[in-house]
């Protein structure tokens, strides 16, 4: 087996990616795996490394790790303090190294971002940002991420000037496994149609939105309402009601969606009814070119 030059790894709240790379930054091979920060001991990241990569390190030589994401909170591997808005997306000389005693093994986090007023921070998203700026150098705009907390960052000058976060990927979860409503949606299916029309009510009466989700219950019992269309509904008031709050950010602007291919395509159908149009972007791949952006400038800095 090829030993990689360097590792790419985001490290998130559940998951874990790696991506073992070639002197010329390609991927040599991708792992994934469900042993995220929130599973973790502070103890417990190098061991879990090892597992999934010890075998590929090349011995007697140091094999650069570079990391973003909740590895790199306060309740993480080492915490990496935050940049501070407004600033360009934060690169290894500000990482923080984490403590290994594999001597195979040097592992540098990078920071999220911090915005002072109104209160708003963000670990991994900025990387994703880094490399929608790598793959789009001037880009002027605004960047929606969407997943459990979706961000929307404004970008000018190759920085992030300011950004949001809404809570709606986590509201859908509780909503649709902790709530009532859990009883009334499928975990799967769509209707294009029933999620459209949720976002536009939403957003012209955000007030009843409420109301509005016990509709989804009440009309699952009393008409057998389609549970894949009790889902797209429930989405659609939730984004709705967070495109409703985020006007100032994209209304009139540059937008672009970094996200899984499924959530991003849901805020493009949302954004388009209200006649903007948006570009898309994996998020995966984002995050992978924010990696490679961050080892390149270090090259350079050291050439």
């Amino acid at each position: 087996m090829t030993s990689p030059d360097w590792i790419a790894a985001d490290w998130g709240t559940s998951h874990l990616r790696l991506w073992l790379m070639d002197e010329s930054d390609r991927v040599l091979h991708r792992i994934a795996a469900d042993c995220g920060m929130g599973s973790l001991a502070r103890d417990g990241f190098e061991p879990a490394l090892l597992r999934h990569v010890g075998d590929r390190l090349a011995p007697g030589r140091v094999t650069p790790v570079i990391c973003c994401g909740m590895a790199g909170s306060r309740q993480g591997w080492a915490e990496a303090p935050y940049a501070r808005t407004p600033c360009p997306p934060p690169s290894l000389a500000q990482a923080a190294a984490a403590p290994t005693t594999d001597p195979r093994l040097e592992v540098r986090i990078l920071p999220g971002i911090a915005q002072e007023r109104p209160a708003d921070v963000m670990r991994g998203e900025e990387t994703q940002i880094k490399g929608w700026l790598a793959a789009h150098p001037g880009f002027d705009g605004v960047l929606c991420l969407p997943g459990t907390h979706c961000k929307w960052a404004h970008i000018s000058a190759g920085e992030v000037v300011s950004f949001r976060t809404f809570m709606t990927g986590e509201l859908f979860a509780l909503l649709s496994r902790q709530s009532v409503l859990r009883h009334s949606l499928s975990d799967e299916g769509w209707d294009d149609d029933a999620f459209a029309q949720a976002v536009a009510q939403a957003m012209s009466n955000p007030g009843s939105v409420a109301a509005d989700l016990f509709t989804i219950r009440a009309q699952s019992l009393l008409a057998g309402l389609d549970p894949a269309v009790a889902r797209a509904r429930l989405s659609g008031l939730l984004i709705g009601l967070e495109l409703g709050g985020a006007r100032p950010w994209w209304l009139g602007q540059d937008v672009a969606i970094i996200g899984a291919p499924k959530i991003a395509a849901a805020y493009q159908a949302a954004l388009s009814g209200q006649g903007v149009p948006a570009r898309l972007a994996d998020s995966e791949d984002m995050t992978l070119r924010g990696l490679i952006a961050a080892r390149r400038a270090q090259r350079e800095n050291a050439a």
